[in-house]
């Protein structure tokens, strides 16, 4: 009996019966905070990442990517064991932020240009802040100090980088994908400018559609993600909403600022951390409003946007689903992430951070 009351499917019924009938308690803030998630996607969500969506798959469709990846492969695979496709994901995904880089993980899985390890470890190093949000929206927005933006990106990015090194060990002894580079008369891998060209005109040719059709099929598919997205940001602004009515959240700060304190941490601190264990947007203004010295919120701030809260996650593990990638080494990776980010504030501070 136990073991049928403790089986994921219970547990999982049990909570989605809790939710519902803590929706019929609370109908005023559940309609107010699905207004809120579908404002910011809408507003903020839909105009900045529905352009890279299509042009991405574009650029799939075209063979840029295959160019890319000829040109980067030599750079990418000693740094990171990743083909160098992955290339044009660390740029892409560094520009347009979390979770544009795991779409276009799953995309090149998808074309069997990565395998299950690559792709995981692919994901782990683009899973980052678009640098407009980290400097526009939490160093001036949240914090009022545009001086703040170079810590925090150093933290954030840095650790990034840090963590693609980190995780080349990851799936050590498991076969890598073979460089597509062609042969030289001589048998060497081709290299270069010429090769790159060729696996573009080469993937071009093997993609078939006209410029048209391919533009048709990239405006649908990055309509069909937006719309998965917008839903996991509207669910998760009503679930925080349901946890903030019932006083969840509130338990949760209370338990983390005992625990903070108990290991000689200001126990303002839990605010930021529990906000940004959901939510990275809610995580970083809460750090920017925490009773610490610059310095600690700075370092809350890191944190949440290396973790990148649940809502992100649960992006993340929904455009991967098909891929056969695994969420637990993503989870690691956002862990350690978020460590690391949040020490490179304090060892970087001196020489970055507000004079």
């Amino acid at each position: 009996m136990a073991r049928m009351l403790l089986h994921p499917s219970t547990v999982t019924a049990f909570c989605a019966a809790l939710l519902a009938a803590l929706m019929a308690v609370f109908p005023e803030p559940v309609l107010h905070s699905s207004l809120r998630g579908l404002a910011i996607w809408w507003e903020v969500l839909f105009p900045a990442l529905f352009p890279f969506f299509v042009i991405s798959e574009l650029m799939l469709g075209i063979g840029i990517v295959h160019f890319m990846g000829k040109l980067m492969d030599p750079f990418m695979r000693p740094l990171f064991r990743i083909p160098g496709s992955g290339g044009f994901v660390l740029a892409m995904g560094y520009l347009s932020g979390y979770p544009v880089g795991a779409r276009l993980t799953s995309q090149l899985r998808d074309q069997q240009l990565l395998t299950r390890v690559e792709g995981e470890r692919l994901v782990a190093i683009t899973t980052t802040s678009d640098p407009i949000f980290l400097i526009g929206a939490v160093s001036v927005g949240f914090f009022h100090q545009s001086a703040l933006a170079p810590i925090l990106a150093a933290a954030h990015y840095g650790g990034s980088l840090l963590i693609g090194v980190l995780m080349r060990f990851h799936g050590a002894t498991e076969p890598e994908t073979a460089s597509r580079a062609g042969k030289s008369g001589t048998g060497k891998p081709q290299r270069g400018l010429s090769a790159a060209l060729k696996a573009m005109h080469e993937a071009r040719l093997l993609d078939g559609r006209s410029f048209s059709v391919l533009l048709k099929d990239s405006i649908a598919s990055g309509l069909r993600l937006m719309v998965v997205v917008g839903g996991l940001v509207v669910v998760f602004s009503v679930l925080m909403e349901l946890l903030r009515q019932a006083s969840v959240l509130g338990a949760l700060e209370h338990f983390f600022a005992a625990l903070f304190v108990r290991f000689g941490l200001s126990g303002d601190m839990a605010a930021p951390f529990v906000s940004g264990l959901f939510e990275v947007t809610l995580g970083a203004k809460a750090s920017a409003e925490a009773g610490v010295p610059l310095i600690h919120q700075a370092a809350a701030a890191a944190w949440v946007l290396s973790w990148a809260g649940l809502s992100v996650h649960a992006q993340i593990a929904s455009l991967l689903s098909h891929t056969g990638l695994r969420y637990r080494p993503f989870l690691l990776a956002r862990l350690a992430h978020s460590l690391i980010a949040a020490a490179l504030v304090y060892l970087l501070w001196g020489w970055l951070g507000p004079g």
